[in-house]
């Protein structure tokens, strides 16, 4: 059997989907972090639990929103599991109601119920599972309390095929004749398409075309649920989404009237409050944030991650030391021993190096996520995003950018307008992926030892720079308009669960390894042999009669005038194209170094002004080949994502001779 999990955001869907399945899927303590299904099998079962996007309603506002009703309507699932935040019962049963009407077996897994007991709340489970016609069990899905209760009763309920009762929340009156009007105009149409009458009769109400044109309602019974609608809304005096979302109000406001306890004010929320006062302060707000991210830079690029990388790098180039000294007695062909150690050591063993900044970045990023500081960085950019054209919650998309562009790409769908939604994808790539500390990482300490802080700082906080100038552009040309109002939940501070922190930083060193075994060996061996050979394949003894700098001269004119036109340089960037960390390895490769020796080779080539321009080039220009392929699916075009690239580049190209030009003059 296959179940769904349905909730509001933040509710613990994906803990409960990991405390079901054993799966190690990305915790966060803000909305948004499931942006696409995932399917995993409970344990000790072969039943199948999807596990889709936190929503509020199921109307086809946002993305997000559109995949779990997609799925719930197309795929029926055998149950669905939906779960109630048992702190916010009253927003949380709004979505509930909507479920109900889909006719599908269904249980309420009410979690967090250790939290409101703590706090001097109860609820009564068999009053609420009568009251709304399905069995409610109560859980704490962090704790993994009452899991077993739940997969119990879930399955119990789907083999039996047990449907919710039939439940009237509409009291008698103008919404009761509308509602069962309209059921009975579409009856037929709504078994034709095996999709309950009641929540159709519901999304036709509510003004959905797109159930019009499902269910092919003739043009006479399109008027007549018409005319019963605003008969409705002339009696209520209040329009038809108004009405029903008064109906289902009444509703859970009764259900929790009966059945449940408040609890009083949690020590949680009212330290949220305090803390809030200062961390979400008008005037404190922006400071403290540039505080905190410039704190976690120090401490990644001058304390810890630097350490560490400077010891992994030794360790790698005494490895390399070990297996050129072996190769060499072994008496192996030179042109494999070449391959090995100029080509396979020196190219990913140059980047394996940067892992240590990597995770201790990620490290401390996710114990600002994980404690709700992200969320409210969220809030307190909404002011400054909307003068670009944009809400405070695009500025979430964008932090999840400044680790990857892909998933931060994808986490646009969190947004409800599509103007929004686009503007944030084309604004996601400036943001400096975690890809490229490795470049940064050289340059800075090749041409700026001892000031590598300042250089990190300004390339992180000058590709927002450019950003905003982009927006600001696309908001007076293609993206007129105005941005949607900003609505998000701020769950508490809670303090991070290491579990949490290390999964994070796990995922990021996983896809660290995975790219530079596969997509940057791959590249740099490539490089290698462009590099060793010539057009008719004969050993070079000079890599500039090699096919690579054959190729790379073709396109050098058109980087020369920022000042790197050299076919070596312009190959390192080519090689970016597939992913950001082969640029430094593309380098460890042309000019045969270890990674301690790649800062001090640097200089044969540039000048301190082009070094500066090949910066901000690598800092704009367009993102690496799964990004992109992330883009094309988001904007659903291939000649968009192509534009995208061109554009990026464009403006690198810009930025980077700017920035060349006033190095010469300085």
């Amino acid at each position: 059997m296959i179940f769904a999990l349905a909730c509001n955001q933040n509710s613990g869907k994906t803990t409960l989907f990991n405390a079901l399945t054993g799966a190690n899927q990305h915790v966060g303590n803000f909305p948004g972090v499931t942006v696409e299904q995932k399917v995993g099998v409970i344990r000790d079962t072969d039943h199948q639990i999807v596990d889709l996007p936190g929503i509020y309603s199921i109307r086809p506002y946002t993305q997000e929103e559109i995949i779990t009703r997609d799925f719930l309507l197309k795929e029926r699932p055998d149950a669905i599991i939906n779960i109630v935040d048992a702190t916010n019962i009253e927003r949380n049963l709004y979505l509930t109601l909507q479920l109900l009407t889909l006719r599908v077996p269904m249980v309420i897994a009410l979690n967090m119920m250790d939290e409101l007991r703590g706090n001097g709340g109860s609820v009564d489970v068999q009053k609420m599972t009568k009251a709304l016609g399905v069995p409610v069990v109560p859980i704490s899905a962090i704790k993994k309390q009452g899991i077993s209760e739940l997969v119990d009763t879930l399955l119990e309920t789907a083999k039996e095929k047990r449907l919710p009762a039939v439940m009237d929340f509409c009291p008698d009156g103008p919404v009761h004749r509308c509602i069962h009007a309209v059921s009975h105009i579409i009856e037929d149409h709504a078994n034709r398409v095996n999709i309950s009458r009641r929540f159709c009769a519901m999304k036709l109400i509510e003004g959905e075309q797109e159930f019009c044109d499902l269910l092919q309602l003739s043009q006479n019974e399109v008027e007549l649920i018409e005319h019963s609608v605003i008969e409705m809304e002339y009696e209520r005096g209040l329009d038809r989404n108004a009405t029903l979302a008064d109906m289902r109000y009444n509703f859970v406001e009764n259900v929790c009237r009966e059945c449940v306890t408040k609890a009083k004010e949690s020590k949680e929320h009212q330290r949220s409050v305090r803390i809030d006062k200062v961390l979400t302060n008008r005037y404190l707000a922006i400071p403290v944030f540039v505080a905190i991210m410039g704190l976690v830079f120090f401490l990644t690029f001058n304390v810890f991650g630097a350490w560490l990388s400077d010891l992994l790098a030794y360790a790698i180039d005494g490895l390399t030391m070990l297996a050129d000294d072996l190769l060499s007695r072994y008496g192996i062909n030179p042109v494999v021993h070449s391959l090995i150690i100029d080509g396979i050591f020196s190219g990913v063993g140059s980047v394996l190096s940067f892992l240590p900044l990597i995770v201790v970045l990620f490290f401390f990023l996710s114990l600002l996520e994980d404690s709700g500081y992200m969320a409210r960085v969220a809030f307190v950019m909404d002011k400054l995003l909307r003068k670009i054209g944009l809400s405070g919650r695009s500025f979430v998309p964008m932090l999840i950018g400044f680790g990857c562009s892909v998933p931060g790409i994808m986490a646009t769908r969190t947004l409800s307008s599509n103007r929004d939604r686009k503007m944030t994808i084309l604004l996601t790539p400036y943001m400096s992926c975690s890809a490229k500390i490795p470049i940064y990482s050289v340059f800075a300490a090749a041409f700026f030892p001892g000031r590598e802080l300042p250089v990190m700082i300004a390339l992180y906080f000058g590709g927002m720079a450019v950003g905003v100038v982009i927006a600001l552009i696309m908001k007076k040309t293609a993206f007129q308009g105005n941005p949607v109002p900003f609505v998000m939940e701020l769950p508490n501070y809670r303090l991070p669960s290491a579990r949490s922190v290390v999964l994070l930083m796990w995922e990021k060193a996983k896809d660290f390894l995975q790219r530079a075994f596969t997509v940057i060996f791959v590249a740099t061996v490539l490089i290698w042999f462009l590099q060793t050979f010539d057009p008719r394949l004969n050993v070079v003894t000079d890599s500039s009669d090699s096919i690579l700098a054959a190729l790379g001269r073709l396109i050098a004119p058109v980087f020369a005038p920022l000042g790197f036109g050299d076919w070596r340089m312009v190959t390192a960037l080519v090689s970016g194209f597939t992913a950001k960390e082969a640029v430094v390895g593309t380098f460890g490769v042309i000019l045969g170094v270890g990674t301690d020796n790649l800062t001090s080779a640097l200089p044969s080539l540039f000048t301190t002004p082009s070094a500066c321009s090949f910066l901000a080039f690598c800092l704009l220009y367009t993102p690496c080949a799964a990004a992109v392929a992330a883009i094309r699916r988001e904007l659903n075009s291939g000649w968009k994502a192509l534009g995208v690239v061109i554009l990026q580049c464009v403006v690198a190209w810009i930025v980077a001779f700017a920035v060349y030009r006033v190095g010469v003059l300085l």
